[in-house]
C-alpha cells in the first residue's frame, strides 16, 4: 500500500490516460539519463587501460546512441506496458471502492460509508434518520418490486430536499440517515420538516398501483465534542418517539418526555394501545 501510494504521488494518479504516458515519458527519460551516466563512467577507464575497441569518440557517440534506443525506447514500451496495467488497476479498485461505499438499489451512500461521514463531521449540523412508516404493510400487500419502488423513490426525493454539503445515505432496509449541514438549527429543521410534508402529500407509482406513504424522523445535533455515537443514538431514540407518538412525524432529541407524554395520550386510538406505547417510550428513554 506505501508503494502504491509512492507512486501516485511520484507519477500522478493513474486513473486518468494522460498520467499514463507523462509516466511512460519520465521513466524514459530517467532511463537515458541513468545510461548515459554509466555509459560515461565506463568509458575513461576503458579507454585508458586500452579495452575500447574504438576511439573514445567513437565509443561515446555510440554510447549515445545505445542510451536513447535501449535506455529510452525499451523503457518506454516497458513503462508504458506497466503504466496502462496500473490504470486498469485503479479502475478496478476505484469501481471496488464505490460498490464497497454504495447502496446498490437506491444508489446512495451505504451506512459503512455513511457512519465514515459522520465520524468527519465537525462544526454544527443534525443527524436525520428517516423510517419509511409501515413498510412491511406495502412489500405484503404490494409486493417487494412496490417495495424496491418505494425506497427508490424515496431516495430520489431525499437527493433533491438536501444540498451537496449535506449527505444521504440508506442505512438499511426502509431507514435512510442524512447529515444536514450548513445552516440554522431552525432553517433545518424546516427543511426537514418540508420533506415529511412532501413524502406524505403525494402517491408513489409502482406496478400500476399508486402507493401513498409517509415516513417518520428523528433528529439529534451534532455539535463540538459531543460522541458521534451518542448523536445517533439519541436521534434513534427520537425516531422510536415519532413513531409511538402516531407516525408521519420528525421528533427532534430536545423535546422534552412530558410533551412526549401528552402527545401520545392525545395521538393514541384507544387506551389499552396508550399503555402498551406509552411503556414502550418510557423504555427506549430509560425511564
Amino acid at each position: 500500500m506505501r508503494n502504491w501510494m509512492s507512486l501516485q504521488a511520484d507519477f500522478g494518479n493513474f486513473q486518468h490516460r494522460r498520467n499514463v504516458y507523462l509516466f511512460a515519458l519520465k521513466m524514459s527519460f530517467f532511463a537515458v539519463i541513468l545510461s548515459g551516466v554509466v555509459i560515461s563512467l565506463a568509458i575513461p577507464p576503458l579507454g585508458f587501460f586500452g579495452l575500447l575497441p574504438m576511439t573514445s569518440a567513437h565509443a561515446v557517440g555510440f554510447g549515445a546512441i545505445f542510451s536513447w534506443l535501449v535506455g529510452g525506447m525499451v523503457s518506454g514500451m516497458l513503462s508504458l506496458a506497466a503504466g496502462f496495467a496500473l490504470h486498469e488497476l485503479t479502475l478496478s479498485r476505484a469501481e471496488f471502492e464505490k460498490l464497497s461505499r454504495t447502496d446498490t438499489l437506491s444508489g446512495l451512500l451505504n451506512r459503512r460509508a455513511f457512519t465514515e461521514a459522520l465520524e468527519n463531521t465537525e462544526g454544527n449540523a443534525s443527524l436525520v434518520v428517516f423510517d419509511v412508516d409501515r413498510f412491511k404493510a406495502i412489500n405484503d400487500r404490494f409486493g417487494h418490486a412496490c417495495g424496491d419502488a418505494v425506497i427508490t423513490a424515496v431516495s430520489a426525493m431525499l437527493i433533491s430536499a438536501f444540498d451537496e454539503m449535506s449527505v444521504v445515505a440508506r442505512l438499511g432496509g426502509e431507514e435512510f440517515g442524512v447529515i444536514v449541514s450548513g445552516e440554522p438549527l431552525e432553517a433545518r429543521m424546516e427543511r426537514i420538516e418540508g420533506v415529511r410534508v412532501r413524502i406524505a402529500s403525494g402517491a408513489i407509482a409502482a406496478e400500476g398501483h399508486d402507493i401513498r406513504i409517509t415516513v417518520s424522523g428523528g433528529v439529534a445535533d451534532l455539535a463540538a465534542g459531543r460522541n458521534k455515537q451518542a448523536v445517533y443514538a439519541s436521534a434513534d431514540r427520537a425516531l422510536y418517539l415519532a413513531k409511538a407518538l402516531g407516525r408521519n412525524r420528525v421528533v427532534h432529541e430536545r423535546e422534552g418526555l412530558h410533551h412526549a407524554w401528552h402527545g401520545l395520550v392525545d395521538n393514541s386510538p384507544d387506551a389499552e394501545g396508550r399503555g402498551t406505547e406509552s411503556d414502550n417510550v418510557m423504555q427506549a428513554y430509560g425511564i
